[in-house]
């Protein structure tokens, strides 16, 4: 039960339908060269035949200069060869296919940057271009890494969030994959079980084992030779084992491949956690409700929690997935940790976020007068908690809660012309907002800035990240040592 339906790369602007790779003076000039040695012709035998000297042959092969559409007619008569021989851009063997690749290699900035000596491949045995080609391709997965620090994971951070914007956090393709795993356990409404939740897995072709020494770095692994998936059993007794089981199932029934950059690596996550949400609550269950809810004027993330049996916080993303597709309303969500530091966030509807200067959201602080930050210090964690906030983009009415362990609070909200549709919009508790306004909250007020300001050392508590780049790896932060160990230990034996 594989079904390959990818969400866009966030960067991705290209269009697929396009035409393939085309030929270009390299590639020709190979071609060029390949003919006329299998023609046994010298380069000046060749150059007679077109009127061209010898050394103008030698800079055409070379691909130091592309053959004009005329040239390119003689030359091909000249080795009795077409022009869509010589144009073909497919390399005419492997040997070949190495020469390009190095050669290319050589004419790119990356290594232009070096300031090495380019290598005459045309000499060079066959084993020592293999292992120039694998020096090449091992240098540029190493600067590609290397190239996914905190900024560059900002940056694929706020391109997807602009993609989830655009199209409203809602992706057809993603929850019509849902429907089709459903149908296939047979689902019939109401919560999602832990048995219907194993028959996905099955259909897969994949034996569950709970296990407890699944290696730190990660939340699940898959033993895809013997088609085994490897749980934690804490997964059994501290979160909700269907989303972690259908978080890690994701990734196969939508035929992801090992990610090539931190760009793919996010996108799948997003796919993967999506996928997960959809079959757990499913459009076509979870949207009747909504709009019934609307039409009664009692919207409430607590009701879709208790109907499916799911967290809050799950709860939370899937309204935003549904509700200005199927609702027709602006919506934002945050997760915030009690620090005010911004784990998540999400908004279409113009709730002014903070940002770094690479326009950035997550690990910014959250202003201390927004619902996610005062509902940490509100002493009833069990009961909603609703509040208003006076923002300089309008006011936004938002719902709030604490999620247990008290680390991080989840809110959803909406702008005020929207509230009437919600239940809690009768609260009379109200905040304002003047960030991203340094006096709002993140300066202290003047008087006592002049009392300490020169008086005052403080300790920080400083995070063991803050400096670390973004863990390296094809799976970042996933220590593979550790992974490949697991597996080997825990390989089935042969029967």
């Amino acid at each position: 039960m594989v079904i390959t339906s990818r969400v866009k790369r966030a960067t991705d602007h290209s269009d697929d339908s396009g035409p393939g790779p085309s030929a270009d003076a390299l590639s020709i000039g190979r071609r060029i060269r390949h003919y006329r040695t299998a023609a046994g012709l010298t380069l000046g035998q060749l150059g007679e035949r077109i009127d061209r000297a010898p050394s103008q042959i030698s800079v055409l092969e070379n691909g130091k200069r592309e053959p004009g559409l005329g040239q390119l007619r003689d030359l091909a008569a000249a080795l009795g060869v077409t022009t869509d021989d010589l144009l073909d851009p497919s390399p005419v063997d492997a040997r070949q296919a190495l020469e390009l690749e190095v050669e290319r290699n050589q004419m790119s900035p990356l290594y232009s940057s070096l300031h090495l000596p380019a290598v005459k491949v045309k000499s060079l045995p066959q084993d020592a271009l293999e292992a120039i080609a694998g020096l090449q391709r091992q240098l540029t997965t190493m600067v590609r890494r290397r190239a996914a620090t905190p900024e560059e994971a900002r940056r694929v951070n706020r391109a997807l969030r602009e993609q989830m914007r655009q199209q409203g956090n809602h992706f057809p393709e993603l929850e019509k994959v849902a429907g089709e795993v459903l149908a296939r356990i047979g689902y019939d409404g109401g919560p999602l079980s832990q048995r219907q939740t194993a028959a996905v897995a099955d259909h897969l072709g994949y034996s569950l084992h709970y296990v407890s020494d699944l290696p730190s770095s990660t939340r699940a692994v898959a033993d895809t030779e013997n088609r085994r998936l490897y749980l934690s059993h804490e997964d059994v007794t501290g979160h909700d084992p269907r989303s972690h089981l259908l978080t890690a199932l994701a990734s196969h029934i939508l035929g992801h491949s090992a990610p090539a950059d931190y760009e793919e690596f996010l996108t799948q996550r997003v796919e993967a956690n999506y996928l997960s949400a959809a079959v757990m609550l499913p459009e076509s269950e979870a949207v009747p409700l909504l709009q019934r809810a609307k039409k009664n004027r009692s919207i409430s993330v607590e009701e879709l929690r208790d109907v499916f049996g799911v967290s809050y916080e799950t709860a939370a993303h899937r309204f935003t997935n549904l509700a200005t597709a199927h609702l027709g309303l602006p919506v934002h969500f945050m997760k915030v940790h009690s620090s005010g530091t911004v784990h998540k966030a999400y908004s279409n509807d113009g709730l002014p976020f903070p940002t770094d200067p690479l326009g950035a959201i997550e690990g910014q602080y959250a202003c201390k007068r927004f619902t996610s930050r005062t509902v940490h210090r509100v002493a009833d964690r069990f009961s909603p908690y609703f509040q208003y906030t006076d923002t300089p983009g309008g006011t936004f009415w938002c719902t709030a809660r604490v999620l247990p362990g008290g680390d991080f609070s989840v809110s959803v909200g909406v702008p005020f012309a929207h509230v009437g549709w919600f239940e809690g919009r009768e609260t009379t508790k109200r905040s304002a907002s003047r960030c991203p306004d340094p006096s709002c909250c993140r300066e202290a007020p003047d008087e006592l800035a002049k009392k300490w300001e020169h008086a005052s050392w403080p300790s920080a508590r400083t995070h063991a990240s803050l400096l670390a780049a973004v863990p390296p790896g094809i799976f970042p932060g996933v220590d593979t040592t550790e992974v490949y160990t697991f597996l080997e230990r825990d390989e089935p034996d042969e029967e």
